[in-house]
């Protein structure tokens, strides 16, 4: 079992590649009906980072419609996600190039392997991110919920490792929370669910199992109302961590009395 490091799991808080953010939810910016909407979900969130797929935007900060201005008046740090790669190359290239444009050096990597499922390229995966780690990225990688991978991650230097808990855009929620288990206990990097969250109960309960926070963007995107959805996931995610740090109550498969029996009427 590895000892997990303190910044990570610190209430409050949560540390990534030296950088410590208030809130534990990140949100991703795809299929808002506009920026402005987006605007809006980041606000009610409280999230502090919002992740940008690098092949999908303009990079010219002066575009007035793109997305980048409208972010810009919000604090948030934008994440360049590498979305749409399937092989470490590509994944590298694109990296390469929203660092170039003056985006941070964090990196949100995907290698997707498999186009139904949206899986990871996990070998592929694993090589990209051995690449930008060795080029100065944090890389904070989307996984499957395999933990001989999250344990290769970390070993080439991920700052983070992001498993699924259910398909991209499924929010079928956390289907193998075991797996999910043996992840945070072979880590010590901070373990941030990517994928599958469909409502605000998903998130706590993924929060409740004690990872250090959840990337979230379909279930926000396009809830009926994605602002009052996005001030929804901010609690639960608030009261998952909360409920993880308190230490929830043994389960027992009998009832247990919580009045003791001495002074009952008629004895």
């Amino acid at each position: 079992m590895t000892t997990r490091t303190e910044p990570a799991t610190a209430a409050g808080g949560m540390t990534i590649g030296g950088r410590t953010f208030g809130s534990r939810l990140i949100l991703g910016s795809g299929r808002f009906d506009s920026p402005e909407t987006l605007v809006r979900c980041v606000e009610a969130s409280g999230a502090e980072i919002v992740t940008v797929a690098v092949r999908r935007v303009s990079l010219d900060r002066a575009d007035e419609g793109g997305l980048f201005r409208h972010l810009e008046g919000t604090g948030v740090m934008i994440l360049p996600n590498t979305a749409g790669c399937y092989t470490a190359e590509q994944a590298v290239r694109v990296a390469r190039l929203a660092r170039a444009a003056g985006l941070s050096e964090f990196v949100k990597l995907e290698v997707i392997g498999d186009e139904r499922t949206l899986y990871p390229d996990v070998v592929e995966l694993v090589e990209a991110t051995r690449i930008l780690v060795d080029e100065g990225f944090v890389v904070l990688p989307y996984t499957s919920d395999d933990v001989v991978v999250a344990r290769r991650l970390e070993e080439v230097g991920a700052a983070a490792v992001m498993p699924l808990a259910s398909p991209i855009g499924s929010g079928l929620g956390v289907v193998d929370p075991l797996s999910l288990r043996f992840i945070l206990d072979a880590v010590s990097v901070p373990v941030i669910v990517d994928a599958g969250v469909g409502t605000a109960s998903d998130a706590t309960v993924a929060m409740e199992l004690g990872v250090d926070g959840i990337l979230m963007n379909t279930a926000v995107a396009m809830a009926q109302d994605p602002v009052r959805m996005s001030r929804a996931m901010r609690l639960a995610v608030e009261a998952g961590r909360l409920a993880f740090e308190a230490g929830r109550m043994p389960r027992r498969e009998w009832a247990r009395p919580t009045s003791p029996p001495e002074g009952r009427v008629g004895e």
